[in-house]
């Protein structure tokens, strides 16, 4: 049977990856009828809106939804019609860390992943191609294969693929214009690489050829979580060098670009900071520490557990140097955390490094003062409740104010803690935020983003991340 010409896609999930990835594949692909769905109505209301105020944000994704939408890119809640007449299922649904059961802690939570396959196989009255797009532990293709064909209506066939994404959020539409690589992971048999060809005749409409690679359904979903793992394990190996740059005086940019200029290591990911966040460097890891354990490797496993329990210690030794330097107590007293988005150009707060910080300040009863330009307060709300359970929200709201903006959280405050590295935190006037602060004022730098030479002839005592002394 010669492989499928896909003409229409169904994207189960409206979130990070489903959204912003479906959306270029309607705009390099005109020919093609893009459907999102999504069971969460408010969500879709967002995707729909008049006024383009998506759900995310994304630098560009609103310009390619606009070009888009209502030709041949749709959102819908009707997940049952976008499955039946779908050629292609993309599967971009949540994988979060388990909290509880088996491998609570570490295992993703597959739940998601299984109820979108069943209502596929409940669904579906003609063959279709579904493609694994969530982040998943290795094999999951196989269970996701064995629901389907156990389910499946009479001369209905299933053909399942693995096409991770590597988007990084703040550049996600960049690098789905431009990727690295396209990965696609399928069985090696006949039927599998007829699936495959058709998955990559669906890229090939704006990537090179060479850059999508087709490799074996376990490799692709390992490589997955290999590629985080690597890059995380980066971001640690150079944080764990800046603790010592603090206790010896030398400084980590200064290292870290001496390090990168040796072409076997490279500059990327060797920028110190208070810690890395979102939705995948953690899970990944937690996923391949429990993959790990559960092939009976233990060795492994606590090889890449040391990448996560590291970037802990980064945000508690951060936090504890504030309480230091703030002559060993911050009861009573206002900090200014800028940022809670866990990286610039996004507005996700997932395992952001800020919520740990002011969950920190609150145990030593300070009074905190929160801006981000993008973060809804909605947001912040529902994650710092939800690292203060059984907190109720007006005892959150005594202790914790969001602010309008970077200059009002930092007024009548003892410290500005910067967070997250947005431009605009760089770009402050900062003459004015030290006329208005509590005195000494203290600048505490998490990302490397401020001259703090310049800020230091102002009058702040500037503390750095990587650079010891004050």
């Amino acid at each position: 049977m010669a492989p499928v010409k896909v003409q229409k896609i169904c994207c189960i999930g409206a979130g990070y990856v489903g959204g912003p990835t479906c959306a270029v594949i309607a705009l390099k692909c005109p020919h093609i009828e893009v459907t999102i769905v999504d069971l969460n109505q408010a969500r879709i209301d967002d995707w729909n809106s008049a006024d383009f105020r998506l759900p995310i944000y994304e630098p560009g994704l609103e310009d390619v939804v606009r070009q888009c939408r209502g030709r041949n890119l749709f959102f819908s809640t009707d997940v049952n019609k976008g499955i039946q007449e779908a050629d292609l299922i993309f599967v971009s649904v949540n994988t979060p860390t388990k909290k509880s059961g088996v491998g609570a802690g570490f295992a993703a939570d597959l739940n998601y992943v299984e109820l979108a396959t069943r209502q596929i196989a409940a669904v579906a009255t003609s063959s279709k191609i579904v493609v694994e797009k969530s982040t998943v532990p290795c094999r999951t293709a196989e269970s996701m294969r064995t629901i389907l064909e156990a389910n499946s209506k009479p001369n209905c066939r299933f053909d399942i693929l693995s096409n991770p994404e590597f988007l990084a959020e703040g550049t996600a539409i960049v690098d789905l214009f431009k990727p690295d690589r396209v990965l696609i992971g399928s069985l090696q048999s006949q039927e599998g690489k007829d699936a495959c060809h058709s998955l990559t005749e669906v890229y090939a409409n704006w990537v090179p050829r060479d850059r999508i690679l087709n490799v074996g359904l376990w490799s692709s979903e390992l490589s997955k979580l290999a590629a985080n793992a690597m890059l995380a394990q980066r971001i640690s190996s150079i944080n764990a060098l800046s603790a010592i740059c603090e206790a010896t005086g030398a400084n980590i940019d200064e290292v870290a670009h001496a390090v990168g200029y040796d072409s076997r290591v490279g500059p990327k990911f060797l920028r110190a900071s208070v810690g890395f966040g979102g939705s995948c460097f953690q899970k990944d890891i937690l996923n391949l520490v429990y993959l790990s354990e559960s092939l009976h490797l233990p060795e492994v496993a606590a090889y890449w557990r040391q990448v996560v329990e590291m970037n802990e210690y980064q945000k508690a030794r951060f936090s504890k140097r504030v309480v230091d330097t703030l002559f060993n107590t911050i009861t009573g007293k206002r900090i200014a955390v800028l940022g809670f988005a866990f990286k610039a150009d996004t507005g996700d707060t997932r395992e952001s490094a800020a919520i740990t910080l002011i969950k920190n300040f609150q145990n030593e009863k300070a009074f905190i003062n929160v801006y981000d330009p993008q973060v809804p307060h909605s947001q912040i709300w529902a994650d710092l409740q939800e690292v203060n359970p059984g907190v109720p929200l007006e005892s959150l709201q005594k202790q914790v104010t969001i602010s309008p903006s970077a200059l009002e959280a930092c007024k009548n405050a003892e410290a500005v803690v910067i967070a997250t590295e947005w431009k605009e935190f760089r770009d402050i006037d900062w003459e004015q935020v030290y006329l208005h602060m509590n005195k000494p004022a203290f600048i505490f730098d998490g990302r490397l983003l401020v001259d703090a030479e310049k800020l230091r002839q102002i009058g702040f005592k500037v503390t750095t991340i990587g650079r010891g002394g004050l």
